[in-house]
């Protein structure tokens, strides 16, 4: 007895090139089952899964890496903006023979200066900022401003004393104190 393909053939139903390709889908069918992937649908289920994963993962890295680029350009950006305006509002020619003591980190530092930047200083008019290992003097209102972007670039900001009022009952207040008196 033949088989229905040869019968099929015989009959005219089909051609020698469709049988072939038949017998060769059902071999690979045969094949991938005794093989083990029987699953081939799932394995390129898994594939897709993986490669999704994976891009979201590196969509996640990729931004937190521009995150990280963004705050840098905006802290040098902002450090280079306090040194501007360091350099432009800047009190220069003030050396003199009065000492000014004052701390920059962790170094108590002495500055030399005249007798009326020594008493705008003392008295809030001005204010000593340092960056990179510089002082600069400025005056109150920059450093306000300064502290804004960063308190930690002011130094010495005093408080203002207002005019000094002299008090009706103090014994001492025919005598003023010299100028140059340092305690």
């Amino acid at each position: 007895m033949a088989s229905l393909q040869d019968q099929l053939l015989k009959a005219g139903l089909t051609t020698k090139q469709k049988t072939r390709q038949a017998n060769a889908d059902k071999r690979k069918k045969n094949k991938q089952q005794r093989s083990g992937v029987q699953h081939g649908a799932t394995l390129q289920e898994q594939v897709k899964q993986g490669l999704a994963k994976a891009k979201t993962e590196k969509k996640v890295k990729d931004n937190a890496l521009n995150e990280q680029k963004k705050q840098q350009l905006a802290d040098k950006e902002q450090l280079l903006r306090i040194q501007q305006i360091l350099t432009h509002h800047q009190i220069k020619n003030a050396q003199g023979d009065n000492e000014y003591n004052y701390t920059f980190g962790s170094k108590i530092k002495k500055l030399s200066l005249d007798k009326v930047t020594h008493k705008a200083l003392v008295n809030g008019r001005l204010s000593l900022c340092g960056l990179d290992d510089v002082t600069y003097i400025v005056t109150c209102e920059t450093a306000e401003k300064l502290a804004e972007l960063d308190e930690h670039v002011v130094l010495v900001q005093n408080d203002k004393v207002i005019d000094e009022q002299i008090d009706e009952d103090d014994p001492y207040a025919d005598y003023q104190i010299p100028d140059d008196l340092i305690w």
